[in-house]
């Protein structure tokens, strides 16, 4: 009988094409059917993701800003105060509620009574916010009768109960705030429903886009842009500062009109 040279070892192995497809043989169909649906699902994500606008701090979608006309804002203190701070701000962002709340009361009584300052607003409204237009008319139309700060003081004072994320119907709120603060409500109403200023609202947003203003509440002091919320101290020493280097009016370049006084 002739010698068998194979080993147990090479005897018991199988050529490796059969090890190959006994591997393959043995996975269950199943198991390739959830790969093939996570990848499915891998893919759609992505088409999403690609696909999804990108969101913008500035609402250069909320206003019409082309044919918006010069800017004219809201002034509180003397006309003739050595230092202008301008304020870029949103009546739904919450930082900026925090400045009219919080800080905006100090600068007020410590800077602007005095006469050290005095202090601008402008509407910048954010896209993301969906009920600060509403918010802007509001206020404009009591400037109509003389109460734009009373009214920006009780909008911010209120903004957790008219906010986008609180309410889709902001107006019964600001309609409140306007009796609270003395308006003639009727005629506010009217002004209100009419969006009386929306121009007016659009153009300082198309101002605070032009300085180059993406984010609220923005402060312009002396010449310099201070983007982000300030505290009282810092703001004073920046007043401080902005009386000793120049005595021109900071809110220059495109504010055409004259804001309107307290």
């Amino acid at each position: 009988m002739p010698p068998n040279n194979e080993s147990p070892k090479d005897r018991n192995v199988p050529p490796k094409k059969i090890v190959r497809e006994s591997r393959a043989s043995s996975r269950p169909k199943p198991f390739l059917w959830v790969l093939g649906l996570i990848a499915l699902v891998g893919i759609a994500a992505l088409g999403y993701v690609a696909s999804k606008p990108k969101s913008s701090s500035a609402a250069k979608d909320v206003a019409d800003t082309t044919n918006a006309g010069p800017a004219q804002g809201y002034l509180i203190g003397k006309v003739d105060a050595p230092v202008k701070i301008v304020e870029f701000a949103d009546f739904e962002c919450p930082q900026c509620g925090g400045f009219a709340t919080i800080t905006e009361p100090d600068v007020r009584t410590r800077i602007i009574e005095p006469g050290l300052a005095n202090l601008t607003y402008y509407d910048f409204p954010l896209t993301q916010h969906r009920n600060t237009l509403a918010a802007s008319n509001a206020a404009a139309c009591a400037d109509e009768q003389g109460k734009f700060w009373p009214m920006h003081d009780r909008i911010f004072q209120g903004q957790d109960e008219w906010n986008g994320e609180a309410t889709d119907a902001p107006k019964p709120f600001l309609k409140r705030y306007a009796g609270e603060v003395g308006l003639d409500v009727a005629k506010w109403e009217s002004c209100f429903d009419a969006r009386k200023y929306q121009k007016r609202i659009s153009a300082n947003l198309a101002e605070g886009l032009r300085r180059g203003v993406n984010s609220t509440p923005t402060f312009f002091i002396g010449n310099r842009m201070y983007p982000g919320l300030r505290p009282y101290d810092e703001l004073k020493k920046i007043v401080d500062s902005a009386a000793k280097t120049t005595t021109t009016p900071v809110a220059t370049g495109g504010l055409a009109a004259p804001a309107t006084k307290k």
